[in-house]
């Protein structure tokens, strides 16, 4: 899905009248994440540093108001507690609850062990895996207050990658954060599955957001080539559906899973 591609119509609208935060919502996948839910009835709280758009254009609230949807915008940085627990509480007293958070906030900064500075992997990991756990804490502790809709009380939903399963080549400190992402998912579900809330991975393999950098480096983008079965790369929208399918109550007897959207990377 890219700014110019228009929002169908769609008539089973799978998450109508829910409140859900996505985080790094205002680039890349966690766009995608949020107009998808958006297009599908929800209020999508915006959850990031900054609304600027690093592949370019019109910030995602806007972009969602002008879809037809609902969105608003907040401020957070993930790594900080107080921030986070603000952010869930102030969103619950939207509705009264929390259906859905989807923790998606990440950085990167690609180094092998022997290059990366200890102040480097100290942000990676606040960012990449204390923000899931801050993210996830927040959310549980408000779901535990909810009634049950839907045979879930709150759904949860993480952002992990195949490269929390296999290296991640010159980058450590990303691939050990996804890894701990995945274990974490399978900890709280299993935890709160008898109240009620449910909590899934998805892992996206090689996916092409518009975004430059390393994300461009030809080295990298012909590794995936050779590793990704399925003749295209990945693209955000691909992620948030499997998001939407996670977060709708056809997923109610699905929890602890690690979704692999790869093309078939990790079968190959």
């Amino acid at each position: 899905m890219t700014d110019a591609e228009p929002i169908a119509v769609d008539g089973n609208r799978r998450l109508a009248g829910q409140t859900c935060i996505v985080t790094g919502a205002a680039s890349g996948i966690g766009r995608a994440i949020a107009r998808v839910f958006a297009r599908h009835g929800a209020h999508v709280v915006v959850a990031d540093i900054s609304e600027t758009v690093l592949e370019g254009g019109e910030p995602t609230v806007k972009l969602i108001a002008h879809e037809g949807g609902s969105a608003s915008f907040r401020k957070t940085d993930v790594s900080d507690a107080t921030a986070v627990d603000a952010l869930v509480a102030d969103t619950s007293r939207l509705t009264g609850r929390l259906d859905v958070i989807v923790n998606n906030a990440c950085i990167r900064h690609a180094r092998r062990l022997a290059e990366l500075e200890e102040g480097d992997w100290d942000r990676m990991m606040a960012v990449n895996l204390k923000g899931v756990f801050l993210c996830c804490r927040a959310a549980v502790r408000q779901m535990l207050t909810q009634e049950i809709r839907n045979e879930a009380r709150g759904r949860i939903i993480n952002l992990s990658s195949q490269h929390g399963m296999i290296a991640a080549p010159d980058d450590l400190a990303y691939g050990v954060g996804k890894a701990g992402i995945a274990y974490l998912t399978r900890q709280v579900a299993a935890d709160y599955a008898a109240d009620g809330i449910i909590c899934n991975a998805v892992a996206p393999g090689k996916i092409v957001t518009g975004q430059g950098g390393r994300l461009l480096d030809e080295a990298v983008l012909d590794r995936a080539r050779r590793r990704t079965p399925w003749p295209r790369f990945g693209r955000p929208d691909d992620v948030a559906q499997a998001a939407l399918f996670l977060a709708s109550g056809e997923a109610s007897f699905v929890t602890g899973i690690n979704l692999m959207v790869d093309g078939g990377w990790m079968a190959a």
